[in-house]
């Protein structure tokens, strides 16, 4: 049990200490989101690693270290970590591949110079965003949930411990085994309708070319490829207007124009925040296209549509991955972006433009996804400890994100050549790359608009609180069936477990499902990295 008495005022990301420990963390991130997106694809959620680091520090019998047994230190430094793995990868390097692989050097520094004010934009807005009726602090942002309840198990011990431990032990043999560990984990703490949508999504694109190669199928999905008839992206498309509709209800309702946050020490509009973003998103895209030099290769009105447009896609693909990531704990970022895309390929714009837009879109959304979850932890290590103690301690963890994010942009200012150099690439990005050349037909686009119909139905059947259509859109467009199993199998096992213990029951439940989750998380994170170091040999 830490023996530190419990604190008045929040710990300063400031002090040398923490500040320190941020640092070194946010460099290691950056490297390691740069490395595996490049060689593997993938962006490793790295938060686990950042609280593991702290408490193992703490163990070190030194007063020097003996700050880091504060579970709200450890907070600062997982929070630092993950931010700038994900803002290093997804949010930098990530978009400024894009003109590299289409042979358009001359507009990676302007792509990177928008994608880094986006980025810090991104996770600026999660934060006034937080805990409002948009973005509920008591969602289900599972990595946020496993996070906090490791941090917990390495300060209480106990029978907590040994419940997370065990969670642990079955995600890490399960991720082992090919299971994706992690879907069976968010099962038990998401909404049950949302997460049962999502799963069926996984299972019908995982299993689309055998449930639908019959011949009555063939007219409407060849080959039974779902993914090839552009189904999930007319969902999506559908699902977000409708959930774009649905937020902008919330907004109005004379309720949430000015609540309260969590701390109760002000009043917090989120239509004021959203109409910010959207202003700074604005701006942004304006400078994008300035420096890009699109004056030269639009008219006037096509500049004016390329800007509206480019901030309309990118404020969009950050609500849509916050949402998803909110109730599954998985987003589609990449497909996402795909989507915003292939509608400025029916726009007309050209390719120097449609480079840009995808980039610029593609950058939003992983941040403001990742801040979501690190907030989420925070929230729930500062339960109990008073409105001023969490404001401050949300405040910090902003501090912390940012200097992440600083320390990410300069990692990537200072080694991309490197990277192109050596032809590490992330592998979406000539996947963009290819759409842009190919662009779209006529039929295809009939097929998005027609798919986007049943897509904004069931989104407005499930409402704003299941976003039931942007969850079964966003299984649609993840190719992983054994993901979805994971899902439904939990689901049933949620549902036992509750029945048997009741609510009292479900406190045991969270915490072995975040070991779960973090013992996928875990896994895969060193899983990967030595795949990556076994390749480099």
């Amino acid at each position: 049990m830490n023996q530190i008495p419990d604190i008045e005022v929040h710990p300063r990301l400031f002090e040398p200490a923490t500040l320190i420990l941020v640092l070194i963390l946010s460099v290691f991130g950056a490297i390691i989101g740069l490395q595996l997106l490049t060689t593997l694809g993938v962006t490793p959620n790295t938060a686990l690693v950042g609280a593991l680091a702290a408490i193992g520090l703490a163990r070190i019998p030194l007063s020097l270290f003996r700050r880091y047994r504060s579970v709200h230190v450890q907070n600062l430094a997982q929070s630092a970590i993950s931010a700038a793995t994900f803002g290093a990868a997804n949010s930098l390097l990530l978009p400024i591949g894009i003109p590299f692989v289409l042979g358009r050097a001359d507009l990676i520094l302007p792509m990177f110079a928008g994608v880094a004010c986006a980025m810090l934009l991104d996770a600026f807005l999660l934060y006034r965003m937080f805990d409002s009726k948009v973005f509920p602090a008591e969602g289900a942002w599972p990595p946020g949930v496993a996070a906090a309840e490791a941090i917990r198990a390495g300060d209480e011990g106990g029978r907590k411990a040994a419940i997370l431990g065990v969670g642990v032990c079955v995600g890490a043999v399960g991720s082992w085994f090919g299971i994706p560990m992690s879907a069976f984990g968010i099962a038990f703490i998401g909404n049950v309708w949302a997460l049962a949508m999502f799963g069926v999504g996984l299972l019908l694109r995982g299993y689309s070319k055998i449930l639908f190669s019959g011949p009555a199928f063939q007219s409407i999905f060849p080959g039974g490829d779902l993914n090839a008839a552009l189904v999930p992206h007319g969902f999506m498309i559908g699902a977000g207007v409708m959930a774009l509709l649905q937020v902008g209800v919330v907004i109005c309702r004379r309720d949430t124009q000015a609540e309260a946050d969590a701390s109760g020490v002000g009043t917090r509009s989120v239509g004021r925040t959203l109409g910010f973003g959207f202003a700074g998103y604005l701006c942004i895209a304006i400078g994008i296209a300035l420096a890009g030099g699109l004056m030269s290769d639009l008219s006037i009105g096509m500049l004016i549509a390329f800007v509206l447009y480019a901030a309309f896609a990118a404020f969009v693909h950050e609500l849509l991955v916050g949402l998803a990531a909110m109730h599954s704990g998985w987003f589609p970022a990449f497909a996402i972006a795909l989507i915003t895309l292939l509608i400025g390929v029916l726009i007309g714009f050209p390719v120097p433009a449609l480079a840009l837009l995808v980039g610029f879109s593609a950058a939003t959304g992983p941040a403001f996804a990742d801040m979501g979850y690190d907030l989420k932890a925070g929230f729930m290590l500062r339960a109990g400890h008073g409105a001023a103690f969490e404001a401050d301690g949300r405040r910090q963890q902003l501090y912390a994100a940012m200097a992440a994010f600083l320390v990410a942009i300069v990692v990537v200012g200072l080694s991309w050549q490197g990277y192109f150099a050596q032809n590490l690439i992330p592998p979406v990005d000539r996947v963009y790359a290819a759409t842009i050349k190919a662009g779209i037909t006529g039929p295809a686009a009939m097929s998005m608009l027609l798919w986007a119909i049943p897509g904004a139905l069931l989104q407005l059947l499930g409402g704003q609180r299941r976003q039931l259509g942007v969850l079964f859109a966003t299984g649609l467009l993840i190719a992983a069936p054994l993901a979805g199993w994971a899902v439904l199998v939990g689901i049933v096992c949620r549902q036992l477990w509750l029945s048997a213990r009741g609510a009292d029951g479900r406190t045991v439940m969270e915490v072995f499902a975040g070991g779960v989750i973090a013992g996928d998380a875990l896994f895969s994170f060193f899983s990967s990295a030595g795949t990556n170091l076994w390749r480099r040999r």
